[in-house]
């Protein structure tokens, strides 16, 4: 599964010394970990029993699934016409991003993957360097909107808005796949857990020090690949997702570097004045999406957004003027405690 947010939060947990992994009897700290969907995962958990084969086995279900980079997942035989009906999980995430296309008034959609391969951060590989015309992206708009897109609730097969329009599901798998590895936890009685994945988290109970789980937010100063500490809070019995702009990002042949936030509206990159936004909620496939959302609007809107579900919290890196960066939250997780 394709990566489109690099996130850019952390677990700082200094668990390595106190996991222990041998044995399978009694409950003890586990850790499993490795690559998946082009991004490294790190689960931590109490448990009597060594999960890790039904970890690996739930994220290869998902890969399978919903992702645009194998040619036989479902996602992909759909996009490509070969077929039009959805497994239960696709469905599923499809009715999820409908869901929170209403929400965001259009500005997630997962039908922009004809545009995210037109700005060159699709499956297929693009020249750097090639230019990219105004008449394109009109013809890809042509084919955007999942709310123009139905789904039979009896035989899950799918009607699409137009015969090219094409799912990109990379702004919510990685979420959803947070929940799935969970909800296997969950199924085994695990209740004190971390799961992260790419930097998206679904976390309950306590860590190997008894406490709630602390978290790095990065500050858009890390640039690419370092990790530079804007805050770190305790948080447990949620989720987190961050979206940023400034580390996946490509060069036009003008020269001009844009982020791989593309607007369903536009059809273009877009940058606001939120550089990134942290969503704190009780399942990451929500967090995932809505701080994609975030990064298609600006601050004032995002907050407005967020407002209406007072079950969520956020923090936002702003710009403002002369360079100056803001933090701004909203909710309980970011709450002084």
């Amino acid at each position: 599964m394709r990566d489109l947010k690099h996130t850019i939060t952390t677990v700082l947990t200094a668990v390595a010394a106190v996991l222990v992994l041998t044995g399978c009897s009694k409950e003890q700290w586990r850790k499993a970990q490795g690559s998946i969907w082009g991004t490294t995962y790190t689960i931590t958990y109490y448990s009597d029993r060594d999960l890790g084969d039904s970890i690996v086995a739930e994220m290869s279900r998902v890969d399978k699934e919903l992702s645009i980079f194998n040619p036989e997942s479902n996602v992909s035989l759909i996009n490509a016409n070969k077929t039009d009906l959805l497994s239960p999980m696709t469905s599923e995430i499809f009715q999820e991003s409908r869901n929170i296309n209403k929400i965001t008034d259009g500005m997630f959609d997962p039908t922009i993957g004809p545009l995210s391969e037109l700005w060159g951060f699709g499956s297929t590989k693009r020249d750097p360097g090639q230019a990219v015309d105004s008449a394109a992206v009109q013809e890809c708009l042509g084919a955007v909107g999942i709310d123009e897109c139905t789904v039979s609730a009896k035989t899950l097969r799918i009607v699409k808005k137009r015969e090219d329009t094409r799912f990109d599901f990379g702004a919510i798998a990685k979420g959803y796949g947070v929940d799935c590895v969970a909800n296997v936890l969950k199924r085994n009685k695990v209740t004190n857990y971390m799961v992260e994945v790419g930097g998206e988290m679904a976390m309950s109970g306590y860590n190997p020090s008894g406490k709630e789980w602390y978290v790095q937010i990065d500050s858009p100063e890390s640039g690419t690949s370092e990790h530079v500490a804007l805050t770190r809070v305790h948080l447990t019995d949620c989720c987190v997702a961050t979206s940023g702009n400034y580390r996946n990002t490509r060069t036009l042949a003008d020269g001009q570097r844009v982020g791989h936030t593309i607007s369903p509206v536009t059809g273009y990159p877009v940058q606001t004045d939120v550089l990134s936004a942290t969503i704190v909620a009780k399942q990451c496939v929500i967090a995932d999406a809505l701080a994609t959302a975030c990064m298609t609007m600006n601050s004032d809107a995002a907050l407005r957004m967020l407002a209406g579900s007072p079950c969520l919290s956020a923090l936002l890196q702003v710009s403002r003027p002369g360079g100056r960066i803001e933090t701004v939250t909203y909710g309980p997780a970011f709450a002084a405690k």
